[in-house]
């Protein structure tokens, strides 16, 4: 079962995660230029406005957040008030930050890719893989993870045995890592590659150890994957482009999905209003808590 809980219109809604303190969403719209916290139980939402792209947000320890943008990683804490601590890839103008998760040991992973929007909000073609993966801590130290190039880096989720999924959307490919010491990144597979229906973008995990995919570009639907790419269900939505994912409610038993409506006509918006909305999918199991950034 799928329920629109909020006709959110954002233009690339993206990097959903559940506040468990504050029984609340947060999520960023990409090219909107916005911050969003919905409080669950009663509805509320509050946004903040950016003064540039926003591209992913993870929650802190200390109860604010850690956000990407363009270039930088920042401080937030929900008051409006926008910190910035690091910048990556200073010497690409051309790359900008997309995906960013917080990992299991508090720091902010995030990838790079050829910024695809232009000033005034519409799309540029990627023409090159440039991008690549970081990881960044809370002193501002940006380490590179591996030397291996991405097209648009997406999902990022942590296995119980000690490997990463990481995503390149433009190769319509799942791979897996080793992790090693200070993050490293080691023995690359590839787990889904070529699936039929759209393209992948965020994940999460769920308590069973399964990861959801959703696929954008027309996928319309969620994989659940498990680690070694066997695709275990497949839950079509009713929004073309879902782009990130996480269980959130008072048990962690609701998957909540952020969509788009990037690159979108007029004529197929005004026929799918629903675009870009914030929807909640009942699956029957439930999820894990997100990890805090400090």
């Amino acid at each position: 079962m799928v329920d629109m809980v909020l006709d959110a219109r954002n233009v690339v809604g993206e990097s959903i995660v559940h506040d468990e303190r504050n029984a609340a969403l947060c999520w960023v719209d990409i090219v909107g230029r916005r911050i969003h916290r919905l409080v669950l139980p009663s509805g509320d939402l509050q946004c903040w406005d950016t003064p540039e792209i926003v591209t992913s947000i993870g929650l802190a320890a200390d109860g604010g957040a850690v956000i990407g943008m363009a270039k930088t990683v920042a401080r937030f804490d929900f008051a409006g008030t926008i910190t910035p601590f690091a910048e990556v890839e200073p010497d690409l103008p051309g790359n900008r930050l997309n995906e960013g998760v917080v990992a299991p040991d508090g720091s902010f992973w995030v990838g790079t890719m050829q910024n695809n929007i232009a000033p005034d909000g519409s799309p540029e073609d990627v023409t090159a893989s440039t991008g690549r993966l970081y990881r960044v801590t809370p002193d501002g130290a940006v380490t590179p993870l591996s030397d291996d190039r991405f097209g648009i880096t997406n999902t990022m989720v942590w296995t119980d045995d000690g490997r990463l999924i990481t995503a390149d959307t433009m190769e319509n490919a799942l791979y897996s890592y080793a992790i090693g010491p200070g993050g490293s990144l080691r023995d690359r597979r590839t787990v889904l590659a070529g699936f039929e229906r759209g393209l992948p973008d965020g994940s999460c995990i769920d308590a069973d150890g399964f990861i959801w995919n959703c696929r954008v570009v027309g996928g319309a639907c969620l994989i659940r994957m498990a680690p070694d790419g066997r695709v275990d269900r497949v839950v079509d939505l009713p929004c073309s482009w879902p782009t990130s994912c996480a269980f959130g409610g008072a048990d962690l038993s609701t998957l909540y999905v952020t969509s788009a409506r990037f690159t979108m006509d007029a004529d197929h918006l005004a026929a799918n209003p629903q675009e870009g909305a914030l929807f909640a999918v009942d699956l029957g199991v439930k999820g894990l808590p997100s990890h805090r950034f400090g």
